[in-house]
Formats: structure tokens, sequence, C-alpha cells
């Protein structure tokens, strides 16, 4: 397909740019927002989500993107199923799970009860992986197929490699490896038992029909298999070529239907303004790419394959205006924030101009696929005439409450003419509307019958090996600020400031795992004997509280350190490449 050269310059003297242009650069605080998330795909049974930055739990959104600091939940009998690119990460009933990092190169798990499933299909040279419990952090250093069980009233846990190699650092910082084919059981004041395999329960015969399930899926060869959500594609609409737009694909819709109309809004930081939709196959089309109106219906233009794509929240202009908020009946100008909001899908080689903090390089890899040379400068002209601003349909337009609220777009939307089209103005990549508690909750239901975990687990201690990032400031400290951003998410100086207000006494935080007896590492598999379940295994005895006393922080660290990511293979390990396929 054709990718085109987007230069501000050029622009500018047609009068053809964002009226809320991209903000400054994230500075020295903070990196640019992550290039990837974890896609909740899959669900049954009674599953919560707790955001980042609250502490209420809500019922869990499907398509919802997970990030740091988000937390999981599966009641008993509850199942759950979340994707980072190729690679899976599926939840038995009453698990607690969280993010305690996800970013470009890191994916560490904070998992305190329950079964869990890591199934990494790809892992890059700079990837990590770590599980941690309150037993110990497991390395996954291989692509692999991996099973870490937690048993808080045994105060143990349980790991099984299927395949790859898995590294631990236990409680008191002795360490020992688990190969393929083995399974390791460690608890706090025991050494660790290395077995042969375990044998299957109902929870690996349901992880392999998945496994078998993906393994049918043929390799992505119009997207790249980082991008999340790919695997529902082909399952759910058809491919083609289109002259000037390379391939398209066409999703199995109902006549009518348009893209960014069927799911709700919610405010996801660091992005903000989320679209999540109400498809199951609704996740790649509406975060990566463009979409365009051709010969009477919708296709999603992916652009170019590249290594890794840029999520971003939603590929959408806003438009409003004072005359356009009132010509829909709804009063109030979008760009006011108060009124109606209204949006419209990009089209093919229409840039992306993000609303939240990135420096340019970002704004250049967001776009590559469809846009390059994107210069950045002076963006503050309104007025912008899209492709599909003036396609039938293709403007959605909601009254305030119902968009802040995080409620069904389908039933809250108002027909838009071409005639109202005519008053309104491109206002940017996001509404001038601040979040609401409801807006953080991404349209969860929140009440009594929601399953959550007990406090003990919610606060229970983990082992980490890599050192994660501050735990997220409540939205209930930030809202005034993004109040006062009109929504906006909040600069890195703004966060910095609101954390430094919110720091815990002198002591608190991370600190070393408690001491424990010098274990010899295990770095060849043992005898071959009777795997045995965690249940038939004795209780191990917790450290008295003298040697337990918990901090104010769930984290502790051990104190090994993080290793770099040449040493992340086992030793005996093939030449470098770019990437290590599962086998």
């Amino acid at each position: 397909m054709k990718i085109s050269t987007f230069v501000i310059a050029a622009l500018s003297a047609a009068g053809m740019l964002w009226a809320q242009g991209p903000g400054p650069g994230p500075g020295p605080l903070q990196p640019d927002p992550p290039s990837r998330v974890a896609r909740l795909n899959w669900m049954n049974g009674n599953v919560s989500f707790q955001p980042a930055g609250v502490d209420t739990w809500a019922g869990a959104t499907l398509n919802y993107p997970l990030t740091t600091g988000d937390h999981i939940y599966t009641d008993n009998g509850a199942r759950a199923e979340m994707h980072i690119g190729p690679n899976a990460l599926r939840l038995n009933g009453a698990s607690n799970f969280g993010f305690l990092n996800l970013d470009d190169r890191t994916v560490q798990i904070r998992f305190t009860s329950g079964a869990l499933e890591v199934r990494i299909r790809r892992l890059d040279d700079d990837d990590l992986y770590e599980v941690d419990t309150p037993q110990g952090a497991i390395s996954l250093l291989r692509a692999g197929d991996y099973r870490i069980d937690t048993d808080p009233d045994r105060n143990a846990t349980m790991v099984t490699v299927r395949g790859g190699e898995a590294e631990v650092t236990a409680n008191g910082g002795s360490g020992f490896s688990v190969h393929p084919r083995q399974t390791a059981y460690f608890a706090d004041s025991a050494p660790p038992d290395v077995r042969s395999l375990n044998p299957p329960d109902d929870f690996d015969r349901f992880t392999a029909d998945l496994n078998a399930r993906e393994d049918r899926i043929p390799p992505p060869v119009h997207v790249p298999p980082g991008m999340g959500g790919y695997q529902d594609l082909d399952a759910n609409g058809v491919w083609r070529e289109a002259p000037g737009y390379g391939w398209v694909w066409a999703p199995r819709v109902a006549a009518g239907w348009a893209p960014y109309h069927y799911g709700h809004w919610a405010f996801i930081e660091p992005w903000g303004w989320t679209w999540i939709d109400d498809a199951p196959w609704g996740f790649a089309p509406f975060h990566y790419g463009r979409w365009a109106y051709l010969g009477g219906g919708w296709v999603w233009a992916p652009g170019a394959v590249v290594a890794r794509p840029v999520y971003a929240p939603a590929l959408v202009a806003f438009v409003g205006g004072p005359h356009f908020g009132l010509a829909i009946g709804i009063g109030g100008g979008i760009g006011g924030g108060v009124g109606a909001v209204a949006w419209f899908p990009l089209g093919p080689r229409e840039p992306y101009y993000p609303a939240y903090h990135v420096s340019n390089t970002y704004i250049q890899q967001v776009n590559i696929t469809h846009v390059t040379n994107v210069n950045v400068t002076n963006v503050n002209v309104t007025n912008v005439r899209y492709a599909n601003q003036q396609v039938p349909g293709a403007v959605t337009a909601v009254p305030q409450n119902a968009f802040v609220g995080a409620r069904p777009v389908a039933a809250a939307a108002q027909r838009v003419t071409p005639e109202q089209m005519a008053q309104a103005q491109v206002v940017g990549a996001a509404p001038q509307v601040a979040p609401q508690r409801a807006s953080v909750m991404g349209g969860g239901i929140v009440s009594a019958a929601v399953a959550h975990p007990a406090q003990s687990l919610a606060n229970r201690q983990v082992v980490t090996k890599s050192t994660p990032p501050p735990a997220p400031v409540s939205f209930q400290a930030k809202q005034q600020m993004l109040s006062q951003n009109q929504g906006r998410p909040l600069a890195p100086e703004q966060t910095q400031q609101l954390r430094a207000q919110q720091q815990p006494a002198a002591g608190a935080g991370n600190r070393p795992a408690a001491a424990a007896p010098p274990v010899n590492r295990l770095d060849s598999r043992p005898p071959a004997a009777a795997a045995a379940q965690p249940a038939a295994r004795p209780q191990a005895e917790r450290p008295a509280a003298a040697e337990r006393q918990a901090p104010a922080s769930t984290e502790k660290s051990a104190p090994a350190e993080r290793p770099a990511p040449q040493k992340k293979q086992p030793p005996k390990k093939e030449a470098p490449k770019r990437e290590r396929e599962e086998r």
C-alpha cells in the first residue's frame, strides 16, 4: 500500500492541522507510553477487574487493554484469558493476578493465589517475563509453556515447565532452575523439591485445547504477530487487496454497521480516553491501522507490516464546536467540555496526534504504518476535513454524560446529518472532557455481588527479582488535576508531584526477602520420581512474625540483581537471534 509523507509545513499552508496538538515530550521523568498492552480477550464465569489507582472491584470487560497496576480476579469456577501479542496468559478459578510492570521489554506479574498458565510463543532477546509469588520470583527464560500454582493456605508455590526453561529466585535469595518436563515445589521454609512433570489435570487439558486451537491459526501475513488481537481476524472477516490501500479486511457485520459505534469509552492512563469495542474480534481494528469506506461498506486497512506496532487508545478524530452541539439538540460545545461528544474513524494515510504526553519519536512510530515524516511543530489549526468525516453514518455523537459514564454508545448515540456535520470542527484526538470514577472503572458493573480476593490475598507480599515501577497514583488524588487538564492525562511532572505527596513513611517500601538457609542450585534434572500434587505435601511453617514483619509495600525484592538481557538464556544456547520462537 501507499504510505503518505505527511509534513506539517505543507499542511499549514492548506489550513489542515489539528486544533489540539500533541503535548510536549515526556521529559526525563517518564518515557513514552508502552507500545503494547495485554488484551482481556476471553472470560467465563465471574471475573472481576480492579484498574490501577482504584480500590474498587468491578465486573471485567471484554477487550479491555490491561497495563501496569491493573488486576484481574477469577471467582471459583471462573476462567480468563489474556494476550500480549502472540503470547497467552490464562487463569484458573480463584486466581488473583496483577501487572507489576508491563512495558516494551518487561512483563512482570504479581500472582498470589490460584493457577496461571503462561504460553510464550515469541520472546525477543530483550524481553523479560517474570511471575512474582509470595515464595519466589520466577523468570521465564525461553519460549515455551509454563504453569504456576500458588497456594496461600500452604504458603507454597509450584512451577511446571512443559517446554522452555525457568529460573526461580526463592524467598531468602536461593536460586534453582526448572528444566523442560519438570515440576518444582517450594515453600517459605523448605528447600525446593524438583521432580518429573506432574500429570495433567482439568486446567491443563483446558489450556492444551486452547494451545491446539491457536496452533491451527495460520501465521499472520498482512499484520505483524506482535499486533494484539490478530488471532480473531481470519475467522470474523475477509481479506482482499484494494487499489491504493493494499490489503484490507472487511468484517462480517450487519448492514449499517460503522466502526467505533458498538462499544464504550473508558479513561485508561497513560493514554487517556480509550475505545473498548463489544465485538469478540474488536481489538486490533480499533487500536491499529485505519478505516476506509469502500464499495458500500467499511474495511480496515492495517497498513505496512512493522516489527512491533504501536498500540493507540483509539484512532479517531473528535469533532465539535458550539454550532455543532446545538445543531444535534444536545446543547453546548464539545470543544468546551460540555454537551455532546462526537467522533469519526481516521482514514488511511491520515496522521494521529495523541492527546497524551509523548515525544516526537513516538508520534513517528505510532503513525509509521500509514504516515511517515510527521513533523509536529505548531500543530494548532482547526477545521480539518478528513475522508471519513462526510461518510454517512461515520460520525457518532453521544451526550457527554453517556461518554463519561462509560455507557454503551449505540444505545445513547444521536443521529448526525451531513448538514449538521457542516457546522462541526475537528478538535483533536481526544475531547476536552474530564473523567469521572465511572470512566476509570471502564464500564464494569460495580456491586456487592462482584467477586474480589480476600484482603489478605490482595495485600500479600511477593518476592521480586526485577524492581517494579512505583505504585500508580490513586485516581482520587489526581482527579482535581485531571479536571484542570480538561481530561488530558497528567504530565509526568504532575504525576511525580502527586506521588511525592503520597510517599510512604521512611523505611517503608521494597525490602530484601527474609534470610533462609542456603540451598544448593539444582542445575541438572533430578532422578525421575512420581510427581506429587501440592495438596499431598505437608504444610510448610511460616517463619515467626518477628522474622516476617510486613512492610507497607506489597512487594519485597530478592537480593539477586536483575540479569542483563543477554544472560536470560540457559547455559546451552543457540546462536543469537533477534527473536526466539517456541519449539
